[in-house]
């Protein structure tokens, strides 16, 4: 049975395989490869405020200036090295200058700090999102605990741990997800992934090993949206043909 390659994330349906940006710098190459990747297909890009020093929401935001055919969810993140909300506010102010944007698609509390509670992080985050600056909210690295207390706070949309098939820590909040129709988006989805049995299933189908990665994450949830990053189109029209892979049976078994 073929799988959906679509996803609702937030207001949006968007392709179920989207681009990471964290070596995008502001160049007019990079400008180049975000335009010709939404062309190529990709409907959600994720960046986050420490990227490259602010380069890769700049880059997007100049590519997307413009304006582009259908709708593109880009997805930002801020708090990584500190939670507090008068340094959340001022990274939110400064991501939509970059992004040259008056609403965030989708904001993402980077980490959740020991020193700054949960609640008081989103707290902040809930005020733009109430104001209608930021559209929906998601959160990154957490535990089903914390996204339930999350949940108390603001609704949230999607959730970004560190997910791939040779790293499997956060199974409890894929399903965790799937259950209360959150998205669950992999970052790495690529890293560490190799194996016989991945290259012998890529040889059968006549596509690379790391394509079969994708299809598997695919396949291993419906609330899965994989952000592979790239600088090559050639690797990102590949990472889109992973949409069309369907793996048997036997072949998700092989994978464990």
């Amino acid at each position: 049975m073929s799988r959906p390659t679509k996803i609702r994330l937030g207001d949006a349906d968007v392709t179920r395989i989207g681009l990471g940006t964290n070596r995008l710098t502001n160049t007019p190459d990079h400008v180049a490869l975000v335009r010709q990747a939404v062309e190529a297909g990709v409907e959600h890009i994720d960046t986050a405020h420490l990227y490259t020093g602010g380069q890769s929401e700049a880059t997007i935001g100049e590519a997307l200036s413009g304006g582009v055919p259908g709708r593109v969810v880009v997805g930002t993140k801020g708090g990584f090295n500190d939670g507090s909300p008068d340094v959340l506010r001022g990274e939110i102010e400064e991501s939509l200058r970059r992004l040259g944007t008056d609403t965030i698609d989708l904001y993402y509390l980077h980490r959740v700090h020991a020193e700054t509670p949960l609640e008081e992080s989103l707290g902040a985050i809930r005020e733009y999102r109430d104001a209608g600056t930021i559209r929906h909210v998601g959160i990154s690295e957490v535990s089903v605990e914390q996204i339930e207390r999350a949940r108390q706070v603001v609704p949230i949309a999607a959730v970004q741990n560190r997910y791939s098939l040779a790293d499997r820590g956060w199974d409890d909040v894929v399903d965790h997800c799937e259950e209360q129709q959150i998205v669950f988006v992999p970052y790495f989805p690529l890293r560490g992934v190799s194996g016989s049995a991945l290259d012998e299933i890529a040889e059968r189908h006549g596509v690379t090993p790391h394509q079969v990665a994708l299809a598997w994450l695919l396949d291993r949830s419906p609330a899965m949206l994989p952000i592979p990053g790239t600088l090559s189109m050639d690797h990102l029209r590949e990472n889109l043909a992973a949409l069309e892979i369907e793996l048997t049976d036997a072949e998700r078994q092989a994978l464990g």
